[in-house]
């Protein structure tokens, strides 16, 4: 501040000075004049470079600031310094809104700020998508406006800025969105301010639906043949004298039925096996031609010599795999082909090559499939036809235990059919699992 003054008086020092001269050698009024004149330049230059100064100021960028000398060299010297200085503050605060914007887009969960009348401050990509919102049209609108279905406007009403956040979240399906289930959450924070924190648990529904679907499922079709067992077990109890033909009739059945509840138990331990993510893939080099006529000949058991039962093997690929898990996928699709195929009709097992790829499929000529159930044939206990699935020894886990297995093989189910023509379910392997043996010379 020192030199600033120092600078600012030197030049008006020098001026009386030379006018003290004038005065001694000429007169005071030469003087007076010469130190108006002088003091009015003075004066008139730092006017000019005010002037520059309020024009610069207008739009202040370094590259125009403008150029002087004097005292007015350090004045803008130190004008370009702050500028640079607030630029690069600047340029700091946008890198890190837009590090806070990336981050923000990258949450699973949808965030807005509300302010304390519930008007948007402020919004990330995924609350958008959740509400149909813009961040820019929207910006300071009321969201019970843009949202207005009655739940939701009752549930930001209810929930009051500044007070903790202990109600439960609200799950609301979006109008506007078919199928999306939404949770809801307002958590306070701030001066009157509060985070709207948006989740999409759609899919968590659908597991807890298939969940109790499930668990009906398990019951109903367990409920039966205990039903069953539990009759004739009390009628054996109710009837001393009951004949043997009778006992034994009812021994049978109760035998059926037992099987029956094996039978599920067991796929459903399978099916639990092979959803299990922690469950390792074994795998070993498959000689299909091996594999497929032990299934072919316990085909013909299961048969009876009912159907027609061929096994085509025109490859003679090896697939990679785990030999039990394919076994078990492979017999699914034979004992549902040979279920479902009135006697007489033919079945046909195949092992070949599509391009790259390797199929193993069955064809039947059986009572065939309706084109609106095809979609949902690989879901837990669906079946077409309850009753004859039932009366043919059926637990409705079988393309569930497929589709779990084809999955863990990397491969995908196929499957055609037409009501009453028969049908066609092919497993689809990729090449890469395809196993060459190779033989070095020595």
């Amino acid at each position: 501040m020192q030199s600033f003054w120092l600078r600012l008086s030197i030049p008006i020092a020098f001026v009386a000075l030379f006018a003290l001269l004038l005065w001694g050698i000429f007169s005071a009024t030469l003087a007076l004049l010469f130190m108006l004149l002088a003091l009015l330049l003075v004066m008139a230059l730092h006017a000019r470079q005010l002037y520059r100064l309020g024009q610069w100021l207008h739009d202040p960028r370094i590259e125009t600031i403008p150029e002087a000398g004097g005292i007015w060299d350090e004045v803008f010297s130190r004008l370009y310094r702050m500028v640079k200085r607030h630029n690069q503050t600047k340029q700091e605060l946008a890198a890190e809104l837009q590090h806070i914007e990336q981050a923000t887009a990258a949450l699973p969960e949808g965030v807005a700020i509300l302010n304390e009348v519930n008007r948007i401050e402020w919004c990330n990509p995924l609350a958008q998508q959740h509400f149909d919102l813009d961040s820019k049209r929207d910006f300071m609108q009321d969201i019970t406006y843009l949202v207005r279905q009655p739940e939701f406007v009752e549930y930001i009403h209810e929930s009051h800025p500044g007070e903790s956040s202990s109600s439960e979240p609200l799950v609301m399906r979006p109008a506007r969105h078919d199928g999306m289930v939404l949770s809801i959450k307002l958590i306070p924070y701030g001066e009157n301010k509060r985070l709207m924190i948006s989740r999409d648990i759609t899919q968590l529904e659908r597991i807890e639906a298939m969940r109790r679907d499930f668990v009906a499922n398990v019951s109903h079709e367990l409920r039966t043949p205990l039903t069953v067992v539990n009759g004739y077990v009390e009628n054996l109890q109710d009837m001393p004298d009951l004949g043997q033909d009778s006992a034994r009739r009812a021994l049978q059945l109760m035998a059926e039925q037992t099987r029956r509840m094996e039978n599920l138990v067991a796929d459903l331990l399978t099916l639990s096996n092979l959803e299990n993510d922690l469950s390792p893939l074994l795998e070993e080099a498959v000689d299909m031609g091996v594999l497929l006529n032990e299934i072919y000949q316990e085909g013909q058991s299961l048969s009876g010599k009912s159907h027609s039962l061929r096994l085509e093997l025109p490859s003679d690929a090896k697939l990679l795999g785990n030999r039990e898990e394919l076994r078990s996928a492979f017999v699914n699709l034979l004992s549902n082909a040979i279920r479902y195929t009135p006697e007489g009709g033919t079945i046909l097992l195949r092992w070949a090559e599509r391009g790259e790829q390797l199929v193993f499929s069955v064809q039947d000529s059986g009572i065939g499939i309706s084109p609106q159930h095809i979609p949902r044939l690989t879901e837990r206990f669906y079946r077409v036809d309850r009753s004859r699935s039932r009366d043919t020894g059926g637990t409705g886990l079988g393309l569930a235990i497929v589709k779990h297995i084809a999955i863990r093989h990397q491969a995908k189910l196929e499957i055609s059919s037409e009501a009453g023509k028969g049908s066609t379910f092919a497993l689809v392997f990729s090449g890469k699992r395809a196993h060459t043996d190779t033989t070095l010379a020595p």
